[in-house]
Order: C-alpha cells, then structure tokens, then sequence
C-alpha cells in the first residue's frame, strides 16, 4: 500500500502535536507494511487557487500552475492508495496550508452539474483515495472539531463516495509530548490505529476510544493552562519555546499550586513510595496544604495532616522560584531561605517524584 501523508503544521520539527500524532499513526502504518511518504505542506511553494478554471476548460484536470503541487503532490496524490491530512485547528477548521492543498484540487473534477442522492454535485475527474483527516485542539471538549468534521465529511464522504474512511480528533493535546509523557497510552493507540488503516482501512471503535480518552476536563485545565500563558507573557517567551525547554507555570495560589503538583506527579518515578508532605507557605501567599504519595498515587488538598513524613516552611516565592527553577533547591536550604522538619532525605527524591514522565 502507498499512503500519501500531507501535514499542514507549521511547526514541523518543533513542538506540533499535529505532527507528534502523524508521526505515530505512520510508525503504526509502516508496521503493518505500508510504504509511506510524508509531505510537510509549509515547506513547499504552493500557489493559490485563482479561480480562473483552466484545469476544467483549456487544459482539463491540469493546474496552470506550475508549482510544488502540480509537479509533485497532485499527481502523488493521484497514485496514492491512502491520503492522510494532518491539520492543526485553525479558528475552528483546517488552517490556511491545507486549506490551499484542497482548493488546489479543483482538477480532480469536472464543471457538469449532476445530481447525488438529490444534491447538486460536480462529477469526479480522477479517483478520490481513501482520506483519513487528523487534527489537535487544545481545548478539553471534543465539540470544538465541529466545524471540521462538517467540513471534510460535506467534501470527502457525502459527495466522494464515502472516502472518508476515519477521522482522528484529539483534545487537550497540549499534555501530549515527545517522547511520550504519562499519556503514552493514546499515542500508542494511533499507533495502532496506524497498523488497523493498512490491514483493515478503517479504525476498530476500540481503538477510537483509546485514541480519544478524556485527558482531563475545563476544570482540571483552565488553572494550567491559563498559568501557562501568563507565565509566558511575564517572561516574554513564545509558547514553542517554553515547551522545549520543559519549563512548568508558576503557581500563584495554593489552589494553582495543588494543580501543578497533579500535572507534575510522576508515576513511574515515584514508585512504591509512601510519603507525606505538608507545605507551610508564609510571604506573598500564606497558607497550608498537604500531598501524601501512596505506591503510584497521589493526593493533594488544601489543609494540614496529622505527622507528615516531612515539612516545609517556606515563603511561597522561595518555593515556586525552586519549582520553576528559578532557583536551586539545595542552594535557598543552606542560605536558610526555608526550613525542613522530618525527613529531609525527602528533599533529595523530590526529582524522581515530580517531573519528567
């Protein structure tokens, strides 16, 4: 099997989750045997739809445009036994790459007027292969794809035969990372999802719903992520660059905080451990909260415990300088910047427990 895969990222090679999802759907396609070739649409000159109707009149099926698209991708695309689109959502649809790749498609069909299941419709020139539309969108709830699925499905389904064959839509897909994070377990889904394309040309339901299990909901992300871009704007750092550098928001509450301690557990790192924990904050926000670690889960709530394995008095900008490593832990204990009553060995593991996943 040929299998043409056409992303529209912007961000190739940086942080696109766009392309960390393609990159697993191919791995799993690949797999399973397919021979796949990956076009990355921002690097290649393709000119926009005129409107001029050439490709329908003097030269019937060809583009008068003699670009990256006529020369390489439409007639790769024409050969190809499955096309994957791979979108960021953009206000709500495709952005304005692929956007340009599907108007430039236009030679595909023919002028005539035809009727289709009582639509009016124009007939098809050349073969539409099996398309399978991918995207990510950072917000938690799965509406905001609408658009784009009313969207390929009015061009790749209603009026293509049924070409649309599977659609792959992931929200909150900010938490996805690569390598993979906590969150594996969805990329290896796609993975899979890959390997059901080839063999089977559509996505088992069970394997949809591995790829699209809920991350987490509003009130889970909206402290994260709202943190996120402030911390952004307050050091001046673009989001790309930021997520490179693993760098994490700055809590500015015990609330946020608490949040942050959820997003930063580490479950692998932190094992069998059994730890309690309760935080003492004084300075710009005063108050008291608790995390206990139980062998791979954890709680954390505003309050105090009854003999915490360790605890930390701190003034909270200390302590957030130290999460977000503004500042070294070891070094603001010896200047005496905060003290520790318990456990200090704790202190040392710290890293394993919150962090990388």
């Amino acid at each position: 099997m040929k299998v043409l895969a056409l992303n529209s990222s912007a961000r190739v090679g940086d942080v696109s989750k766009t392309e960390i999802m393609l990159d697993s759907l191919v791995e799993g396609m690949r797999d399973a045997g397919a021979e796949v070739e990956i076009i990355n649409l921002a690097k290649k000159k393709i000119k926009y739809c005129i409107g001029c109707y050439t490709c329908w009149t003097k030269t019937p099926g060809i583009c008068v445009h003699k670009d990256d698209m006529t020369k390489e991708i439409y007639p790769k695309l024409l050969e190809c036994d499955l096309c994957v689109l791979a979108t960021p959502l953009y206000h709500y649809t495709v952005n304005a790459q692929m956007k340009t790749f599907i108007e430039r498609t236009l030679p595909m069909i023919e002028p005539f007027f035809i009727k289709q299941d009582g639509v009016t419709v124009h007939p098809i020139r050349h073969e539409i292969p099996p398309t399978v539309v991918i995207s990510a969108a950072g917000f938690p709830e799965e509406s905001v794809f609408d658009q784009l699925k009313s969207y390929v499905n009015l061009i790749y389904k209603d009026k293509a035969k049924d070409k649309l064959i599977a659609e792959i839509y992931r929200t909150s897909s900010e938490q996805l990372q690569r390598p993979p994070t906590r969150y594996g377990d969805i990329m290896d889904a796609i993975v899979q999802g890959g390997r059901e394309l080839v063999k089977n040309m559509k996505i088992s339901s069970e394997t949809m719903a591995r790829i699209k299990r809920p991350i987490t909901d509003f009130e889970k992300a909206e402290p994260i992520v709202n943190l996120t871009w402030k911390s952004c704007i307050e050091e001046g750092v673009i989001l790309g660059k930021w997520q490179k550098l693993k760098r994490i928001a700055r809590p500015d509450s015990i609330e946020t905080f608490i949040s942050i301690i959820y997003m930063a557990f580490n479950m692998k790192g932190a094992g069998d451990a059994e730890v309690s924990m309760q935080f003492r904050f004084t300075g710009q926000v005063e108050g008291e909260c608790y995390v206990i670690i139980d062998k791979g889960k954890i709680t954390a709530s505003p309050g105090s415990i009854k003999n915490p394995d360790l605890t930390i008095n701190t003034p909270f900008e200390v302590w957030m300088d130290i999460m977000t490593k503004k500042s070294d832990g070891a070094q603001m204990f010896l200047e005496g910047k905060y003290t520790v009553e318990g456990n200090a060995e704790i202190l040392m593991k710290m890293k394993d427990y919150f962090g990388e996943n």
